[in-house]
C-alpha cells in the first residue's frame, strides 16, 4: 500500500535522504509534480522541520470534505522535535490514502531515528548523496545535456567540467545554457571553448555595457549566463544602475569641459569617460530616466518586493534598451 497508489501515482511517504542540495529539490518537484499530476487540486504544504508543530501533520492529513489530495514537504527533517519524530513514525506506519508525504533528510545522525523509523515502516527512499567523484560528475553532465534533448562529446564534457566547476547547480545552469544556445545535436569540444571564451568572464559591468549600448541580444544572453553562474542578483543591479549613472553624468557634464578636466570634475579615468561619451549615443534625458526607473523597480523586487529576480532583470534590461532612441 505504502510504495503507491493507482497506476504511476507517487508513494504515500518518501524520504528524500542524502546532502546534494540539487538532487533533493529535483527529488521532491518529481513527487509534488506525479501528485499534482494525478490530481490537478492537489494542495502542497512546504514545510520546514524546526517549524512542524506536534500534531501539525495530523491536522494537515486528515481527510478533506471535498476529496482533493494533499502534498506535505517536510524539509530539513533533521530539526523536528522528538514528539513530531514520533508522530511522523507512526503515521508512516498507517498513512493517509489522500496524503502524499515527503522528508527530506542529509543523513548523518541528527534526526536519525526518524530516518530509521520511516524506512522501517517502509517508505519509499531516494537517495541523493553528494556527487564527489570526477566520474560521477561527467556522468552528471552527460544527463542533463540529455535531459535538454542533445547529446556531449567526452572531452567536450571534460573542458565544460574543467571550466565551470564542481557545484552541480552551476554546472546544471552551464549544461543547459550550452543546450540552448547551441544548434547541433552533440555539443563538441569546440562549442565548449568558443561558448567559454566569450562568456567565462561574464560580469554585471559586461550586461550594462551591452544593454546601455543597445545590444539586447548579447545583454539577455550575458544576463542570463551570469545569473547561471551564481552571480547575485543584487550586484547585477547595481552594475546596471551604476552604467545609467555614468551616462547622466558625462551627459549632463559642462561642455566647456574636456579630456583631463572633464575626467576630474567626474571623478573618472580619461579611459572611463571617452567609452562613456561613446555609449551616450543615441541616449536623451527622457530616455534616461525611464531607464533609472526600469532599475530602481528592478532592485526593489531582487531586495524582496518581487519573486522572480531574473524575471525582473531581463525586465530591466528590454527597457533600458527600448529607451535608447539612437540605433
Amino acid at each position: 500500500m505504502l510504495h503507491g497508489m493507482a497506476g504511476s501515482d507517487p508513494a504515500l511517504v518518501t524520504l528524500v535522504l542524502g546532502d546534494e542540495e540539487l538532487l533533493a529539490d529535483r527529488a521532491v518537484s518529481g513527487v509534488v509534480a506525479a501528485a499534482r499530476a494525478a490530481d490537478q487540486a492537489a494542495e502542497v504544504h512546504d514545510l520546514f522541520g524546526g517549524k512542524v508543530d506536534p500534531g501539525e501533520l495530523t491536522r494537515l492529513s486528515s481527510p478533506s470534505l471535498f476529496g482533493d489530495r494533499t502534498v506535505l514537504v517536510i524539509r530539513n527533517a533533521q530539526d523536528l522535535g522528538k514528539d513530531v519524530i514520533a508522530e511522523v513514525v507512526a503515521y508512516a506506519g498507517n498513512p493517509s490514502d489522500d496524503t502524499v508525504l515527503v522528508l527530506v533528510h542529509p543523513g548523518g545522525v541528527k534526526g536519525k531515528a526518524l530516518v530509521d523509523g520511516v524506512k522501517k515502516a517502509g517508505a519509499h527512499v531516494v537517495t541523493v548523496n553528494k556527487v564527489t567523484k570526477a566520474g560521477e560528475r561527467l556522468d552528471f553532465i552527460k544527463s542533463e545535456v540529455k535531459r535538454a534533448g542533445r547529446g556531449i562529446a567526452s572531452d567536450a564534457a571534460q573542458a565544460l567540467l574543467d571550466a565551470v566547476g564542481h557545484d552541480l547547480r552551476e554546472l546544471a545552469a552551464a549544461c543547459n545554457q550550452l543546450a540552448f544556445d547551441t544548434h547541433d545535436k552533440t555539443i563538441t569540444l569546440e562549442a565548449v571553448a568558443r561558448y567559454h571564451k566569450g562568456q567565462a568572464e561574464v560580469s554585471g559591468f559586461t550586461v550594462a555595457d551591452s544593454a546601455v549600448e543597445g545590444r539586447l541580444a548579447d545583454a539577455l544572453e550575458q544576463l542570463r549566463w551570469a545569473l547561471g553562474t551564481g552571480t547575485a542578483p543584487v550586484l547585477l543591479v547595481s552594475a546596471l544602475a551604476g552604467g545609467l549613472r555614468g551616462l547622466a553624468k558625462v551627459g549632463g557634464a559642462p561642455r566647456n569641459l574636456r579630456g583631463g578636466q572633464l575626467a576630474s570634475h567626474l571623478g573618472m579615468p580619461p579611459w572611463k569617460v571617452d567609452r562613456v561619451r561613446r555609449q551616450l549615443n543615441g541616449w536623451g534625458p527622457e530616455g534616461l530616466s525611464r531607464a533609472l526607473q526600469a532599475v530602481a523597480s528592478a532592485d526593489e523586487q531582487v531586495k524582496g518586493g518581487g519573486a522572480d529576480p531574473a524575471y525582473a532583470l531581463e525586465h530591466a534590461v528590454q527597457t533600458i534598451v527600448a529607451s535608447r532612441t539612437g540605433r
